[in-house]
């Protein structure tokens, strides 16, 4: 199993531009799911619905503003690196990268 939990700078590419921030990965005991947060310039979204598959994860966040919808979010771990997509209804689909901070 490899370890996805720790703390990560995000960088994802939004129709408003680039958004910042940390995302947290806390993984339960099992290893099967976790919990933990994105917090950016548009204020912290809590994880839900965490999953973890081998180096896939995925998880689910409610967005408040500009509009609030879920966001339905997929990601690869490789190592500290991570990449993947957030699915965010009309406004299409946003690609990012995250990096383990030290």
């Amino acid at each position: 199993m490899s370890e996805v939990g720790g703390t990560y700078n995000f960088v994802a590419e939004s129709p408003m531009g680039e958004q910042t921030g940390t995302f947290t990965v806390v993984p339960s005991q099992d290893g099967d799911s976790f919990t933990g947060q994105l917090s950016g310039g548009m204020g912290t979204m809590e994880v839900q619905d965490g999953a973890i598959s081998g180096n896939t994860l995925t998880w689910k966040m409610k967005m408040g503003m500009p509009m609030p919808m879920t966001l339905d979010c997929e990601a690869t771990v490789d190592g500290d690196a991570v990449s993947g997509t957030i699915k965010a209804g009309i406004m299409g689909t946003m690609p990012f990268t995250a990096q383990r901070q030290n």
